[in-house]
């Protein structure tokens, strides 16, 4: 364990994605997409999920990492668009960001989290175990109306953590799908 993973305190806050994050978020996360460590995203849609993302900029504001939950159902989400800027790598960013996603999940009342990803030593790290894609039919379903390509590429893993009961689920809310006005209104 490197020394920076050892003091989480020095590790910079995870915090929510706001309006002028969009273009970093898609920028970094599809700096992986051609190699199959995430799936491309569109401003459109980190816009439209934007409640969804958790985010940690470094100490000269840039975006450092990234991670983003995906609703499958009210009981089911997956950690989806985990990605640090490779100059960030090595500081335990990847780590910190899960357990902001699963923070998350879990004040959102949802009982399981799941990821698909190469990386099993963090995933495992992080309290996640290792399972069966086919326990989750429903991401199958959805990459084939999207693209195999994602379950095909390499050999990634499917990690599963259970969140500890907490209040009733609290339902949240993703944005609109209207444009975002700027500015005072005429």
């Amino acid at each position: 364990m490197s020394a920076a993973v050892k003091d989480r305190a020095a590790l910079p806050l995870a915090v929510s994605a706001t309006d002028d994050d969009v273009a970093a978020i898609v920028a970094l996360n599809n700096q992986f997409s051609a190699d199959g460590l995430t799936l491309p995203r569109t401003e459109a849609f980190v816009a439209q999920h934007l409640t969804d993302y958790r985010i940690v900029r470094g100490p000269d504001g840039s975006l450092w990492g990234q991670v983003a939950l995906d609703e499958y159902s009210p009981s089911l989400c997956e950690l989806v668009s985990l990605a640090v800027a490779p100059a960030a790598q090595g500081k335990g960013l990847g780590r910190h960001l899960i357990t902001a996603a699963v923070d998350l999940a879990n004040r959102r009342g949802y009982p399981q989290l799941f990821a698909v990803s190469l990386a099993d030593t963090l995933f495992l790290g992080a309290g996640f175990l290792q399972s069966s894609i086919d326990q989750y039919p429903e991401k199958i379903w959805r990459y084939r109306a999207i693209s195999r390509s994602e379950l095909s590429i390499g050999k990634k893993f499917l990690f599963v953590r259970d969140l500890p009961p907490t209040s009733p689920r609290r339902p949240h809310k993703t944005r609109s799908k209207r444009p975002s006005v700027r500015g005072k209104p005429k």
